[in-house]
């Protein structure tokens, strides 16, 4: 079996953790492992029925989508194993053409069962040879990331190494050593007390897609503080009658969102995205919103959010964080977005510089609503619930003005807000 495609523009998964071991016997579209994939877990269905006769990837491993991650023995044929022993023997046929292969023809078979076909394909296309390489998966299997630092290192072993038993051991040493990223953790020793947490598949998508767009993106930051008296007083007197009519809280985040979206419909140069050699500006605008638990924070979408009244968004925020606290996020509900918007102020932050949810151009931080003295038109002092929006932005797509211009249209709606508003 292979690394199914879980969603659209999905390219891997992460194997989060195996349902079944060798020996269980399987129907077809039974649950077999829980597969992470883009910030998501979904179960992989069986598309045979037989029994399990090798796990090829180990819980942790990313495979590209089309790579094997099981073998399955189906009743009256071959396990799914056999299908890319072919290539692998004329591989080793072809090694045994080569000078000393005699030496190394013994090496690969071992190994054979473990080589899947994009292992095969990329050792193939940068011409390694892999019964010089030490494999770091499931008892020595070599996955692509052991092929890639051999690339990344530029030594790669050659057919006229075989002699040299250190080369190999060489190639393993060097090869994680060059790239920057990973060199400070090996200097990072526990001491007597420290607590080492593992890194999980949803924790390695977060911190890919942050690195990603912070050294891809130029990040500039603008702030803009909005009155929203009227808007706390609209909200907190029908908070009641709203909850007991429809069931659920309205939040202000709701208000928040609505208007960002209809100020999103009248700037939409923010509905953008940086694509190399062009800028695409996007129709639908579909609202990314944040939603954290304990140790991950996932981004679901309120699709066509121009089009949605108040309680409409407010329905669809309630029922997108239940799911994600439940666990039952699926895969189509995180994509699509155009632009975020991070309820920061729910954990009581005032001020906060958000880094982009790449590939969008731009992301809203709503801050905590505070009473704070406020100097009026008419030169009076009164207490006022006042509110920070931080906008974080791609300098590639977006400028000051146009932002400027986005954020004061927000403000305008916001501070608008009154008991004529309605949320229906």
């Amino acid at each position: 079996m292979t690394m199914p495609q879980l969603g659209e523009s999905v390219t891997e998964g992460t194997i989060e953790k195996w349902l079944v071991q060798p020996g269980d016997t399987v129907n077809k579209y039974d649950p077999i492992a829980e597969v992470n994939t883009d910030k998501v877990n979904a179960e992989v269905p069986s598309s045979f029925t037989g029994v399990i006769k090798e796990l090829i990837a180990n819980e942790g491993d990313t495979l590209e989508v089309g790579e094997v991650i099981c073998s399955i023995e189906v009743e009256g044929e071959g396990s799914a194993e056999e299908a890319p022993s072919e290539p692998e023997e004329k591989a080793s046929a072809n090694a045994d053409e080569k000078p000393a292969a005699p030496k190394k023809a013994s090496e690969p078979k071992k190994s054979n069962a473990r080589y899947s076909p994009a292992v095969m394909k990329m050792s193939q296309e940068h011409g390694i040879d892999l019964s010089l390489v030490e494999g770091s998966g499931k008892e020595g299997r070599i996955t692509r990331k052991d092929l890639q630092k051999i690339i990344d290192s530029g030594e790669m072993p050659t057919a006229k190494e075989p002699v040299e038993a250190s080369a190999p051991a060489e190639v393993k040493t060097e090869a994680p050593a060059k790239p920057s990223a990973p060199a400070p953790k090996q200097n990072i020793e526990s001491a007597p007390g420290d607590i080492e947490i593992p890194v999980t598949g949803v924790r390695k998508a977060i911190a890919n897609n942050m690195l990603k767009s912070k050294h891809e993106a130029p990040h500039a930051w603008t702030m803009m503080e909005v009155d929203v008296t009227n808007l706390v007083q609209y909200r907190d007197s029908i908070k009641g009658d709203f909850k007991q009519k429809e069931g659920f809280n309205i939040t202000y985040f709701a208000f928040f969102v609505k208007a960002v979206a209809q100020a999103l419909k009248e700037f939409p140069q923010m509905n953008s995205m940086w694509a190399g050699d062009k800028i695409i500006q996007k129709k639908d605008i579909n609202i990314s919103i944040a939603v954290a638990t304990d140790d991950a924070l996932f981004v679901p979408v309120i699709k066509h959010a121009d089009e949605k009244t108040i309680k409409g968004i407010g329905r669809e925020i309630n029922e997108l964080a239940g799911k994600v606290r439940a666990g039952k996020l699926k895969s189509e509900e995180m994509q699509g977005g155009t632009f975020t918007v991070n309820n920061t102020g729910s954990f009581g932050s005032v001020q906060s510089m958000g880094i982009i949810n790449h590939p969008q151009a731009a992301i809203l931080q709503v801050e905590s609503i505070v009473k704070r003295p406020v100097v009026m038109n008419n030169g009076m002092i009164a207490v006022r619930d006042m509110v920070n929006l931080c906008l974080s932005l791609d300098h590639r797509v977006l400028d000051g003005l146009v932002c400027g211009r986005f954020l004061q249209r927000v403000k305008e709606i916001l501070e608008n807000t009154s008991e004529n508003t309605s949320v229906y």
